[in-house]
């Protein structure tokens, strides 16, 4: 029955009977297979079925729900179990919005010193697509905003408040300024993160609230691109500090504090919520609240 709800959830996640299959490692027969059993075994129709995949039906959605709070708990058991036989291991898979990027190793690196046999896989994501992978147990956990957009039945740990500087070349004629008003960004050439992030709706607003309208000269998904065309020389990018600290380290770069308003916007962990937690995604949770301490103190 579990094998056949974990090739349920991937249906529901890929809509596509092929790249689901592909998913799970099985061929596309197998799965349509196990599909249609758990379908008997349940006695309803799970899936509208065409020439393609059309979606689930209203018991299908239902079950959907179960299938995900199963197969949750049957990993969070074998977890458990294998933490009582080999101590914490395994591997902790983290999704991160771009900006929390720089902050991961802040997590990371005391973790798994203390739990060498951890290992982890980090992915960049935006906001929503964290929240996405976190329902259908594609990720353990994920690092990304707390406030602002609802984040449904998740246990979250704060860890930090996002401020902002406005980021530009050492040589730039605003570099010396001691602080910055959103107001006075309307002749700059900016690059921001696309419109899918959260950090770039967040910015958007800002600029909105002084009157300004957002209209950058470059967009992009990616830190490293938005600081590149800085270097550059001519464009300038709106960053949360914690995420600039690694970029100002090679002295080329300033950052000058955006105010009016000091916006702040809470970063942290988020989790299933279930309990009990896997023994390493709890470490994990203690770990975030141990540097939420840190960067308060």
């Amino acid at each position: 029955m579990i094998d056949k709800l974990e090739m349920f959830i991937a249906l529901s996640r890929e809509r596509h009977f092929g790249r689901a299959a592909e998913s799970c490692g099985v061929t596309q027969p197998s799965l349509s297979a196990a599909i249609k059993q758990l379908e008997d075994q349940l006695g309803v129709m799970l899936v509208y079925r065409g020439s393609r995949f059309q979606g689930l039906t209203p018991e299908g959605q239902r079950v959907l729900d179960w299938a995900r709070q199963i197969v949750g708990d049957a990993r969070t058991m074998k977890e458990e179990m294998r933490a009582a036989r080999q101590g914490l291991s395994g591997n902790l898979r983290l999704a991160v919005i771009p900006t929390a990027l720089t902050l991961v190793a802040d997590l990371t690196a005391t973790f798994t010193k203390a739990h060498p046999k951890v290992r982890f896989t980090i992915l960049s994501r935006t906001s929503i697509e964290i929240l996405s992978m976190l329902e259908n147990l594609q990720i353990d956990a994920g690092l990304t905003y707390l406030d602002n957009e609802p984040l449904g039945r998740v246990s979250t740990v704060p860890i930090y408040a996002e401020r902002y500087a406005l980021i530009l070349r050492h040589d730039h004629p605003l570099a010396d300024r001691p602080q910055i008003g959103w107001e006075d960004l309307t002749d700059l050439s900016l690059c921001l993160l696309t419109p899918d992030m959260q950090n770039r709706r967040i910015i958007t607003q800002h600029l909105s609230e002084a009157g300004i309208e957002a209209e950058p000269m470059i967009e992009a998904s990616s830190l490293i691109v938005l600081i590149s065309h800085v270097l550059k020389g001519g464009w300038a990018t709106i960053l949360p500090v914690k995420a600039a600290e690694v970029f100002l380290m090679s002295g080329e770069l300033a950052a000058i504090p955006l105010q009016s308003p000091d916006a702040s916007h809470r970063v942290g962990l988020i989790a299933p919520y279930r309990e009990p937690h896997t023994p390493v995604l709890a470490a994990l949770l203690d770990q975030a609240a141990s540097l939420s301490d840190r960067f308060r103190d």
